[in-house]
């Protein structure tokens, strides 16, 4: 099992996101058309660009942003097998390997992306490797679509049960950001700077199965728990699920933080 425990997350308890492949593959590609959109307004996934997606998983964004050639890393072997299968067929490269061990040539990528994962990375390590392997003046986009419990009532209570199963799990209680919490990003200088920072809100459309699907793929469920766990938060939260209309959105929050590297 990879060790991904940096930065007290989950106390200490390891995860393995690769236990949750297979719901993986069927349920986490949710991110609204308006997310690719803007990173090709931002200037990323362009025609003609190499992009470094950090983070793959199952090549959610080479897959779904295209109009580039893509090169996807993850430190889960059975999170690249998905991809690898999902993508035939497409311009996209994958490896299996820590985005602190990335060692490209010079100028390699045109762009690099990390979706929902830059907290999982040493950035000490890593973005001195990652500097030297964009060409000059690239875009680095930081990318998360977070839950916003305190505005969803459907989220507030697949998050109580995920803490009811799994109380060492850190996530959750996300509140609304706003454009300044974003800071001045201290830890990338002298490398990369600010270029911009995007926030917006939106509501997102599930089903029964698909948002249930998505709960079970979460770091605190099936990413971590036993067997024996994992099927009692299965049972209770599927329970939970025929208390809700079939079709229902919950609503998230899109935060795009773009570097731009330096000579």
């Amino acid at each position: 099992m990879p060790d991904l425990n940096l930065h007290g997350i989950d106390n200490g308890e390891t995860f393995d996101f690769g236990r949750t492949s297979a719901n993986y593959a069927k349920f986490r590609d949710i991110y609204p058309p308006s997310f690719y959109a803007k990173l090709r307004q931002l200037g990323i996934g362009l025609p003609g660009q190499h992009v470094l997606d950090l983070g793959t998983g199952t090549g959610v964004l080479p897959r779904n942003l295209g109009g580039a050639r893509y090169t996807g890393m993850d430190i889960s072997p059975e999170q690249i097998a998905m991809a690898r299968e999902l993508s035939q067929g497409m311009d996209v490269e994958y490896h299996v390997i820590p985005a602190e061990k990335i060692d490209f040539a010079p100028s390699t990528f045109d762009a690099a992306t990390a979706v929902q994962c830059f907290h999982y990375i040493d950035r000490a390590k890593f973005l001195p490797k990652l500097h030297q392997a964009l060409k000059p003046g690239s875009l680095f986009a930081i990318c998360a679509m977070d839950f916003l419990p305190y505005e969803d009532d459907i989220m507030r209570g697949s998050e109580a049960l995920v803490r009811k199963h799994n109380p060492s799990w850190t996530s959750g209680n996300s509140p609304r950001k706003h454009k300044r919490d974003l800071g001045r990003a201290p830890w990338a200088r002298p490398l990369f700077r600010v270029h911009k920072r995007v926030l917006w809100c939106e509501d997102v459309p599930f089903t029964r199965e698909s948002w249930h699907g998505r709960m079970l793929t979460c770091r605190g469920a099936g990413g971590s728990l036993s067997e024996e766990a994992m099927a009692a938060f299965t049972a209770d939260h599927w329970a939970y699920m025929q208390t809700l209309p079939e079709k229902f959105t919950v609503k998230h929050q899109v935060m795009m933080f773009i570097l731009r590297r330096k000579p």
